[in-house]
């Protein structure tokens, strides 16, 4: 069956013309303003902020959104299969306990004499296991993803702090040393790996049929669910792929930490603020994972910006918590009124 074919079988009976224009007008307002909201951003800075726009420190800028970059694109898997709504649908609160951990493990084996290799592979197992406890407690047990993984969040930090006793690890070797270098054209490496990570999964959620299904059964779950698709079996996918990324974050966090610290669940407002903002750069207002990327790049900057200018970093926490105010309410009333 042809990707078009699938879409068509899970299409909805279109609401009133009258409604459904408005509601058109109204998201891609929203989206272009954005996308202006965005560039004003890069403007004003620019020209309040020395060496905002300098190549350095663009490249800076995605090198140090890489972990929360990730983590964002993992939560936005499981937004796309358990749909967009944070309250009902899906959503992934254990992303940067699950990173903190990933980071523990990985530095405690190093510490402990073993090699790049075998930490790699503990850390990426680490990280998937804490996405099955996830996917069993959503699919199997039946819990609210927002009350399963808020519970698993609590664990897996209690299980960090019982592994690091609460300190630092310190980690070093070749491998962190070169993902924490600079790269070719002075960007660094951790910038190459978020655009190679943003691009395979680009490739594999808005591209291959198995995304096509991921975004079936968050959007019309009860019409991919009749046209036989195996609900709890993507779902369960998509919140073991999210550990993965949180995974992954945890090996890139040691690179550019040199080591595992604490403090990781300050990461988990910057990710929710960037998978939930990703859905506004897109066309329909639903989650891509090239939206984001571009999201990323704009909390990024955001947060750049504001150090150059020695600005409160309580102000930064304090701007990301309207924007998820902003973004929730927003795509809410234009999806009420579009259906």
């Amino acid at each position: 069956m042809s990707t078009d074919m699938q879409f068509a079988s899970f299409s909805v009976d279109p609401a009133p013309d009258v409604p459904k224009s408005q509601a058109k007008l109204a998201a891609s307002a929203l989206r272009f303003g954005s996308l202006f909201t965005f560039a004003a951003v890069l403007l004003i800075f620019s020209l309040t902020a020395p060496y905002f726009l300098t190549i350095g420190n663009i490249g800076n800028v995605v090198g140090q959104s890489a972990i929360s970059g990730v983590l964002a694109i993992g939560l936005t898997v499981v937004l796309i299969a358990g749909g967009s709504n944070v309250v009902t649908g899906g959503i992934d609160l254990s992303l940067a306990a699950n990173m903190g951990l990933s980071a523990a493990v990985y530095a405690s084996l190093i510490q402990l004499g073993y090699g790049d290799p075998v930490a790699i592979v503990a850390a990426i197992s680490t990280g998937l296991l804490i996405g099955a406890v996830n996917a069993a407690a959503v699919v199997l047990a039946g819990i609210v993803p927002l009350l399963a993984t808020l519970a698993v969040m609590n664990v897996v930090a209690g299980l960090e702090l019982v592994l690091t006793q609460n300190t630092v690890v310190p980690a070093s070797t070749d491998l962190l040393t070169a993902i924490s270098t600079t790269g070719g054209f002075g960007v660094p490496v951790l910038a190459y790996i978020l655009i190679g990570i943003a691009t395979l999964a680009t490739a594999i959620v808005q591209y291959t049929p198995l995304g096509l299904r991921l975004y079936a059964i968050g959007e019309f779950p009860d019409a991919a669910q009749a046209a036989g698709l195996p609900l709890k079996r993507l779902l369960a996918g998509a919140f073991i792929a999210s550990g993965l990324c949180g995974g992954l974050a945890g090996i890139l966090s040691v690179s550019y930490l040199s080591g595992s610290t604490t403090g990781s669940g300050e990461m988990l407002l910057p990710v929710v603020v960037t998978a939930l903002l990703g859905s506004v750069f897109s066309r329909r207002l639903v989650p891509t994972i090239t939206g984001t990327l571009v999201s990323a790049l704009f909390v990024g900057f955001l947060v750049n910006g504001f150090q150059l200018l020695n600005l409160p970093s309580t102000l930064v926490s304090g701007v990301q918590g309207l924007l998820i105010l902003i973004v929730v309410s927003a795509t809410t009333l234009l999806r009420k009124r579009e259906f």
